[in-house]
């Protein structure tokens, strides 16, 4: 448990709270017509720690089991009065060149339990932001005093201004690697592409499915959230949309990539391919010469001139010289 706090009249209650006292604190409030909830931060907890919290707050045991084990889809699932979502945490790994990366993009996961005097986020990774994200919802009255509502809003909208970020980031990456296949003086390392395209896949996989998880919040449970929150929440499934439209951009863009890089390859080969049969073609004529020479017949031309020898070699080489010019007038060579 890394944190746990009881949130009453926009304000963080002094005091430091076991998961159990944070509940009772919270359900006394209530009891006094105080509108209060508990938030619990909880990192990578075992089933055992998971469970303790689960009973307390009547979780669901499948969306328990989902948190403990995570490597989840994005998703959004409702129990009863308690709302599910599953959010990917990405970032990006810094790195001087593609060529001389292992890897681009890291992802991380936060669950969300959400009830009506109640929140706790389970996360998965170790750059997820929650610490900034409490830091500043505990300086915002205004905010807290939505509920634990708020708090769904807040690490959200964390979590895809981040996406933005990452994918402007990742833009860099795709800008270099189209002006490396584009360029002629570069050689073209097609593992490079797929790199990056396999990091693309990656982003679009956290980000795609969890469009559909915030439009859902706004059309099947607007009982659950006030009407402020929703408009918030709008707002983060426009910047969603606005991830998923890059990120496909990018998939599209990598695909035209390797479509052209391997066209750069096959033109690459085929010049080499040229130029060893120029070679060849010079070096069948000297063979066929000294083949014909190499039979040892008794009557052979030229085998009694005395400027025999060295004619055959000046006529090997102007025939050399000759294929050399002709290949070379005809960008063989």
């Amino acid at each position: 448990m890394v944190d746990c706090a009881v949130y009453a009249g926009g304000a963080r209650l002094p005091g430091k709270y076991t998961h159990t006292a944070a509940y009772d604190k919270a359900r006394a409030l209530h009891a006094e017509g105080t509108d209060a909830f508990v938030w619990i931060g909880l990192h990578e907890p075992d089933d055992e720690q998971m469970q303790t919290v689960a009973k307390l707050f009547a979780l669901h045991p499948l969306a328990v089991e989902d948190a403990v084990h995570a490597h989840q889809r994005p998703k959004l699932e409702r129990y009863d009065q308690t709302l599910f979502m599953v959010l990917k945490t990405v970032n990006y790994v810094e790195h001087e060149s593609v060529a001389q990366a292992h890897e681009i993009v890291e992802t991380g996961e936060i669950m969300i339990f959400l009830g009506p005097d109640f929140v706790i986020t389970v996360r998965h990774g170790d750059h997820s932001g929650l610490a900034h994200v409490r830091h500043q919802m505990d300086d915002n009255a205004m905010a807290l005093g939505l509920g634990p509502s708020a708090v769904l809003h807040a690490i959200a909208d964390h979590v895809v201004d981040h996406y933005l970020a990452v994918t402007t980031m990742v833009e860099t990456d795709v800008d270099a690697m189209e002006e490396n296949i584009f360029s002629p003086s570069h050689p073209t390392v097609i593992e490079h592409i797929y790199l990056l395209k396999r990091e693309i896949v990656e982003l679009r996989r956290a980000v795609g499915p969890l469009t559909a998880a915030l439009q859902r919040l706004d059309s099947d449970h607007r009982d659950l959230l006030p009407k402020e929150i929703r408009r918030y929440m709008r707002d983060v499934s426009d910047h969603t949309i606005q991830a998923a439209d890059r990120i496909a951009s990018y998939d599209d863009m990598l695909s035209s990539l390797i479509q052209a890089a391997l066209g750069k390859v096959a033109m690459q080969q085929n010049a080499d391919m040229r130029k060893i049969s120029a070679y060849v073609a010079i070096a069948a004529v000297i063979t066929s010469v000294a083949g014909i020479y190499g039979m040892n017949f008794d009557h052979m031309p030229e085998l009694k001139w005395t400027f025999g020898y060295p004619a055959i070699l000046a006529i090997m080489a102007s025939l050399c010289v000759t294929l050399y010019i002709t290949f070379r007038r005809n960008h063989w060579l």
